[in-house]
């Protein structure tokens, strides 16, 4: 049985054909007005079963037909988010030829919560039992916001950590994350919710969360993930990083690293993810002009050019 897992669905059995468990979510202008298509060829959905008893949603998809074998590739999404926000970067990277696998974390999306509480190093333990269950130990794995500190635990605890091929550590942060109280609040207010799910005034709560000159459409992917999110799961998420720092572990990591942090973040600042950078051994930091804190939406071929930097070292 992989590390951290439960007994999952293994990819084969059950492949679909179409799409991809709502990964389909770019726009025409999400990607300098090239339409997008998000529909491998062949996807497998299944079921992670973690060792406290969360059923993580997870989807596999084959690279296209007739493309060179790239390497695995596994996408972990920030908070308050699901593998929708992963569209276009996962409909690029396939046609680039990797195997892409990404995933909801616990209490977003399809996934369930676990019997333990809500902690990093939990998540990180999730993201060990879907690489095991997955088969794709040797990947690149791109974490975004609080999939990056996912990302960074697993890196710095797990055994088997070692043996990935590389980290894209988009809008992320390795300390610093201590979410005042008032902000825990109205992650799990009701009357935030009620905001979130009226279009207009949705988007004008997270307007600060993304850069300048982003497409509405984009704008409002951003907002349906925010509302789709249970109120309690976001409350617990942003309250579970108190204290945690995972600087000094990460300085034993040597895993080679993309640091890529959009200069316009409000939501963690630039700052600390130069200091992530500069602690990992083998990391290199990027910054990104006009640009907020949710990459994955705001700059998806900015995040395919990194995994393909790691992959083809």
């Amino acid at each position: 049985m992989a590390e951290g897992a439960g007994e999952g669905r293994r990819p084969g059995c059950g492949a679909l054909e179409g799409d991809a468990g709502g990964v389909r979510v770019a726009g025409p202008a999400a990607v300098g007005g090239e339409a997008v298509t998000t529909a491998p060829e062949v996807t497998c959905e299944l079921t992670v079963r973690t060792d406290d008893g969360a059923d993580l949603a997870v989807t596999v998809l084959a690279p296209l037909a007739g493309t060179v074998p790239a390497g695995d590739v596994v996408l972990v999404h920030g908070w308050a988010h699901a593998r929708r926000v992963w569209g276009t970067v996962a409909d690029r990277l396939i046609r680039a030829g990797h195997r892409v696998v990404l995933y909801d974390q616990r209490g977003h999306g399809a996934s369930t919560l676990g019997r333990t509480a809500v902690s990093v190093e939990r998540l990180g333990a999730d993201l060990a039992a879907v690489l095991g269950e997955t088969g794709a130990r040797e990947a690149v794995v791109v974490g975004h916001s609080g999939g990056g500190f996912a990302a960074l635990s697993y890196a710095s605890t797990s055994p088997s950590a070692g043996r990935l091929r590389g980290l894209v550590l988009l809008g992320t942060a390795a300390h610093g994350q201590d979410t005042p109280d008032s902000e825990v609040k109205m992650m799990g207010s009701a009357v935030f919710s009620w905001a979130l799910r009226r279009g207009w005034l949705g988007g004008r709560l997270l307007g600060s969360t993304m850069g300048k000159g982003v497409d509405p459409v984009v704008l409002d992917v951003n907002r349906q993930l925010f509302a789709g999110t249970v109120p309690r799961v976001r409350a617990d998420f942003f309250r579970c990083t108190r204290g945690w720092d995972v600087r000094e572990a990460l300085a034993s990591v040597t895993i080679p690293a993309v640091v890529v942090h959009g200069e316009g973040d409000k939501v963690i600042a630039v700052e600390l993810a130069r200091t992530l950078a500069g602690v990992l051994p083998r990391a290199r930091f990027e910054s990104v002009a006009g640009a907020g804190h949710m990459l994955p939406l705001e700059r998806p071929l900015l995040v395919v050019a990194a995994v393909g930097e790691l992959a083809s070292r």
